[in-house]
């Protein structure tokens, strides 16, 4: 949790911009992504870590979270979601008057 908002971070090796979808679906936020290998036309795999060629994860986000205004960054493999409080769920001081 940082600034009013929660930052949810995710490893995605192999998964390039255009292969990661993000959706919202009620109160449910949804990540895929579709690993791609690119390989050199003369060379040829053998042999691959990932078994798996499709990230899938779902998260049930809370009511006091805005999803109308999350941000989305993809930077080396690694998914950055920041999911703002709404405002009236955010921490707030209360000013204390004496007499």
């Amino acid at each position: 949790e940082a600034e009013g908002a929660y930052v949810v971070k995710a490893d995605l090796p192999g998964v390039p911009k255009d292969k990661l979808e993000l959706r919202i679906d009620g109160d449910r936020l949804l990540i895929e992504g579709v690993v791609t290998t690119v390989m050199p036309p003369q060379l040829q795999s053998v042999h691959a870590e990932v078994r798996v060629p499709r990230y899938r994860r779902t998260f049930t986000l809370s009511r006091e979270l805005d999803a109308g205004r999350i941000e989305a960054n993809v930077k080396d493999g690694v998914l950055t979601l920041r999911i703002p409080r709404q405002e009236h769920a955010r921490p707030r001081r209360i000013e204390v008057r004496a007499g």
